[in-house]
């Protein structure tokens, strides 16, 4: 099997893709202007899908409560110390800077202007070859 997209509620869906987009290089693939006003939003490589949406039907987790480590989008960057000023100064909240790990790889990471965990990933070795 292949994974399709990976999705999870969003407290702002419409708003959430329109940053996503213009900050993060993605694109919205399809969306829905039902109650959910979900946006699947496809990466520059054409290679995986994030679906974000407002169910009514289910609760928004509270995602500034829960630490990155429950949940996050991770998001391969060249840059990380630049990217992470970048997307700052553009209403993201900074959690961690850009450090080391044991791996070789820089992690970094931030919160959207919403609340939801986005990491910056440097790796020493992709994870998929």
């Amino acid at each position: 099997m292949v994974i399709e997209h990976v999705a999870f509620q969003h407290p702002a869906p419409v708003e959430a893709a329109e940053w996503y987009c213009a900050q993060l290089g993605l694109r919205v693939a399809r969306a829905s202007d039902g109650p959910a006003k979900a946006r699947f939003l496809a990466d520059s490589a054409g290679r995986t899908v994030l679906e974000i949406y407002r169910n009514p039907a289910a609760p928004v987790p509270d995602y500034p409560a829960q630490s990155p480590l429950t949940l996050h989008v991770a998001l391969l960057s060249d840059a990380p110390d630049a990217d992470v000023a970048r997307l700052t100064a553009a209403g993201a909240t900074l959690v961690e800077k850009p450090a080391p790990t044991a791996d070789g790889d820089l992690l970094g990471m931030l919160r959207d202007p919403w609340g939801v965990p986005l990491q910056i990933v440097l790796r020493a070795k992709p994870l998929l070859g």
